[in-house]
């Protein structure tokens, strides 16, 4: 697969030499026949999105970028703006998700949350109705502080193995740990372990043919997440899969941030130390990740596995440690999940809201949401990068900070290296942690699964962990926020005009 940088200029190249070929060798008739049909089909896409009723921000965004660049933006709309592909693409999914949830329905379904607090049970029912996961009163969970202590964690668990394991993840790297992963998956394989890897085509795009049939070889079923012919032309780009899951005999289960990467383990002299945060969950939860797990893997095969060698009975040993609730989104959702489950957590605060995320394009409700908060008196924080490893969200991310630091939201960049970690803590007892980022891809294109935590062990270790972050990073004040030169300011707009159309 070329690289995408490559296949970009190629585009360039064609339409240029298209351009050039038409104004050189046709007719002035022609050409103006072409401009008209040019000009026919982009009034046309914009009346379509005009009448798809969609945010008032992305329709004027859609139709300013081809009022400005037709082509380009008509391109662009192929590519990415087509809604109705998407509702008809994931419709079947859908459907296929919720006959499978029948099957994996959770035996515990607790119906009083009397004892809980009223916005922890506002919670719950929002959860249950619009993601279909039932609150877990019998899940334990401990929080992995960064790539170190998370390898680790995989890998013990990993050689413990004795029935399946399932493995799903966004970028999956043929590097030293890439490698190690997968010469104990072989091993496994070899003992009789049923081995299943779910890997997204695009985001490991540059794990190697050869890495993957060595696996297939070995006897693991490896699987590419909506393989991707020609990317250029194709909307399936666009909506990708986004989850870490790990689960291993229907007991133990990984969810978090880290992809399978050297990098990850800080092993990369680019982003130097990589700050990130992953969960280990074990108990009845577990079931609620091997679901997920199973509903994309039917979508990619259709085979489903549902006795009680991967879905055991679930247990319980008396010993609450809070609740928890492992939440599924994406595109196959007619409610965006994470997105209203956020946007819950953030309007039920009384003292605090913390937020890190590596991206910060939030919609016109998070926005809101966070400045009101703010200005309620609530301790509103949000931890970020300072250096970036993708530029375009980075800048678009900043044209949002003047709006939130007037309004009284504290800004932390982290300096130590990278931070990638996606946290969401309200009150101090209440938390998210997974993949979703706080911003629009996750919120409505991608894939994503987030634990939601309540009263547990792991949110104070969470709390903990965000006030040692907040050591190695540097709050932003209002006058450099204020200050930032024109050019700067361009583009900072200009990335964020360009955010809806995602």
């Amino acid at each position: 697969m070329f690289k995408r940088s490559i296949q970009i200029v190629i585009l360039l190249v064609v339409i240029v030499g298209m351009l050039y070929y038409t104004n050189t060798h046709f007719s002035s008739v022609i050409t103006a026949s072409v401009s008209i049909i040019t000009s026919l089909t982009v009034l046309f896409v914009g009346l379509v999105i005009f009448m798809e009723n969609r945010n008032p921000s992305s329709t004027m965004a859609w139709i300013l970028i081809l009022a400005l660049v037709p082509v380009v933006g008509f391109i662009f709309y192929l590519l990415f703006g087509q809604s109705y592909r998407k509702r008809r693409k994931f419709d079947r999914k859908a459907l296929q998700d919720a006959q499978m949830y029948l099957s994996f329905k959770n035996q515990d379904q607790r119906s009083d949350y009397s004892n809980f607090p009223v916005n922890q049970q506002k919670m719950f029912h929002l959860a249950n109705n619009i993601a279909k996961s039932h609150l877990s009163l019998s899940t334990h969970t401990k929080v992995l502080t960064n790539g170190g202590m998370t390898f680790a964690a995989i890998v013990e668990e990993l050689n413990k193995a004795t029935h399946h394991i399932h493995i799903e993840y966004y970028i999956y790297r043929d590097d030293e740990i890439g490698k190690q992963i997968q010469n104990i998956l072989l091993q496994k394989a070899k003992e009789g372990v049923k081995v299943r890897f779910l890997f997204d085509a695009v985001g490991s795009y540059k794990l190697p043919e050869s890495f993957i049939e060595e696996m297939r070889a070995g006897g693991i079923e490896a699987i590419a997440f909506d393989p991707v012919t020609f990317p250029l032309f194709s909307s399936k780009v666009n909506y990708r899969n986004h989850r870490k899951i790990i689960v291993i005999d229907g007991q133990v289960g990984f969810i978090g941030g880290l992809n399978v990467g050297d990098e990850y383990l800080s092993r990369s002299t680019t982003y130097g130390f990589w700050r990130d945060t992953h969960l280990l969950v074990t108990g009845e939860a577990v079931r609620t990740l091997q679901f997920i797990f199973m509903t994309d893997w039917y979508h990619m095969t259709g085979k489903t596995y549902s006795n009680q060698a991967y879905v055991p009975p679930v247990l319980t040993d008396g010993k609450e440690d809070g609740a928890v609730q492992i939440i599924a989104s994406g595109p196959d959702q007619q409610i965006t999940a994470m997105k209203n489950l956020f946007f819950s957590m953030i309007t039920s605060a009384e003292k605090s809201i913390w937020v890190a995320t590596p991206y910060f394009i939030p919609d016109d409700d998070i926005f809101t949401a966070l400045r009101v908060a703010a200005m309620s008196g609530i301790d509103v924080k949000i931890l970020f990068p300072k250096k970036p490893d993708k530029w375009l969200p980075y800048l678009a991310s900043h044209s949002y900070f003047p709006g939130l630091v007037d309004s009284g939201v504290n800004i932390y960049e982290y300096e130590r290296g990278f931070m990638h970690s996606k946290i969401l803590i309200v009150d101090g007892v209440m938390a998210s942690i997974g993949t979703a980022n706080m911003d629009m891809r996750s919120f409505h294109l991608n894939f994503e699964v987030n634990a939601f935590l309540y009263d547990t062990e792991s949110t104070e270790q969470l709390v903990a962990d965000y006030e040692a972050d907040l050591a190695d990073s540097v709050r932003l004040d209002s006058d450099r926020i204020k200050n930032r030169g024109y050019v700067v300011r361009f583009l900072e707009s200009a990335a964020r005009l360009m955010s809806p159309l995602l």
